[in-house]
């Protein structure tokens, strides 16, 4: 059996392989994180898989049992694409949450503080792309489909993993978005674009939106782009209790995928018990 180093060389080359496959840019940039994390780790030697059970032990120590999943998810696909199927790790047994924390749920009280804040800062972009994300439920590697065009339509024909569907756009959220590119001189392509014109990196936003906490008074750990989608996803199915146009709307192949989007606090599921009236 051949003996296997994790290079950053090897990494780029599965990788490529993933972009054949039409993963999707924010998969591509996952692994690649979390791939060159483990060759850090290994710092240049034969992978064993006694030292990969030490780096498992060491993740769980250091982040959520999803956090640890999705990294052993990334190493055993390099490991399969690599020809050594004996190294790849057991993923952790997680057991199905009944109710979202919350510690992690962000309200729309919450919500509305933050785009307040990012106004009062004088950061116009950040506070309409997190009102953009937040009313349409698009994800953050979508938001190159929010182009003039798509502005003055009212939709964004999006594509992503494979999947193609519009995303309308809010009246309120056109207005706004119109309004921006006209004063920033915008007349074609991306909204929501760097300096060079490229679209912005989720990392650069995710940056961003963490200054705009402590002002916000918003707690750190409800504050990331993916937040913002669970937020439209809560809000869009208590008016409208429709699981399977919601999986439609958020780019969902699975319904079990959206439940979880959609998971109650154990605060207001205990608000509906006491509602009931049931004790005597």
């Amino acid at each position: 059996m051949k003996e296997l180093v994790v290079t950053k060389a090897a990494i780029t080359s599965y990788l490529q392989f993933l972009k054949i496959q039409e993963k999707s840019k924010g998969t591509l940039e996952k692994y690649q994180r979390e791939l060159l994390d483990l060759e850090k780790y290994l710092k240049g030697k034969k992978v064993t898989k006694e030292d990969l059970l030490v780096w498992k032990e060491d993740l769980e120590k250091r982040y959520s049992p999803a956090g640890v999943n999705g990294r052993l998810v990334a190493a055993n696909g390099f490991f399969s694409y690599s020809g050594r199927y004996d190294l790849r790790l057991k993923l952790l047994k997680i057991q199905k949450e009944i109710f979202i924390s919350e510690e992690k749920e962000l309200t729309r009280a919450e919500y509305g503080r933050l785009v307040r804040t990012a106004e009062k800062k004088g950061k116009e972009r950040l506070s309409l792309l997190i009102q953009t994300i937040c009313s349409t439920g698009i994800r953050v590697s979508e938001l190159e489909f929010i182009t003039v065009a798509a502005v003055k339509r009212g939709r964004a024909e999006v594509n992503c993993k494979g999947k193609r569907r519009v995303i309308f756009l809010p009246a309120r959220l056109q207005k706004k978005l119109k309004a921006y590119a006209v004063k920033k001189g915008i007349t074609e392509g991306v909204i929501f674009a760097s300096k060079s014109g490229r679209p912005l990196h989720r990392g650069n936003i995710w940056a961003e939106m963490k200054k705009l906490c402590k002002d916000a008074e918003v707690s750190p750990e409800k504050v990331f782009p993916h937040n913002l989608r669970h937020l439209f996803a809560r809000i869009f199915y208590s008016l409208d209790k429709d699981i399977a146009k919601l999986a439609d709307m958020l780019g969902h192949s699975h319904i079990e995928t959206t439940r979880i989007y959609i998971m109650e606090s154990g605060r207001i599921h205990r608000q509906k018990l006491e509602r009931m009236r049931l004790v005597l």
